[in-house]
């Protein structure tokens, strides 16, 4: 185990390194570089109607904290509607996606215990030149699902309707 980090690590509003992730803009505010690296924590805008790959994550349990936005999740068969305000824990090793729903974007606080979903962040992403939405492009779920499978991710399907 890392030792703990001597000091504090304070990030502002509009800190931190911005990333352009299939579709979505990705902040990270937290990660394995961070501490003894316990937790990414990533401040996420998503435009509406984006959701990701149905997906496995088997090295992290998931969180996600809405601060703005509809967003539907589906895990282990079950669905979720989170409004602001709301929570959810997706454990490691079940199947999840979530969708954005309505006109307005979604934005969310995403947290991996452990650390580590960041890298992947950063390895299929682009850094975002400025802080906005990246422009639409169709996502590479071929590169997404080989480099997912480096950081102990499984890709099984489209994202829900």
């Amino acid at each position: 185990m890392k030792a703990q980090t001597s000091k504090p690590v304070v990030l502002h509003d509009g800190e931190g390194d911005a990333t352009w992730f299939i579709g979505t803009l990705m902040t990270r505010k937290a990660g394995a570089t961070d501490g003894v690296g316990g937790v990414a924590f990533l401040d996420q805008l998503a435009p509406a109607g984006f959701g990701p790959p149905l997906h496995v994550h088997h090295r992290e349990d998931e969180g996600f904290y809405i601060l703005e936005g509809q967003v539907d999740f589906v895990c282990d068969g079950q669905t979720f509607h989170l409004s602001p305000g709301s929570w959810v824990f997706l454990p490691r090793d079940l199947a999840h996606a979530y969708k954005v729903r309505g006109a307005q974007p979604a934005r969310m606080l995403t947290f991996t215990f452990p650390a580590g979903f960041e890298g992947f962040v950063k390895e299929v992403g682009s850094p975002a030149p400025r802080r906005t939405l990246p422009p639409e492009e169709a996502p590479d779920v071929a590169r997404i699902a080989a480099v997912g499978a480096k950081y102990g991710m499984e890709i099984l399907g489209p994202p829900p309707d």
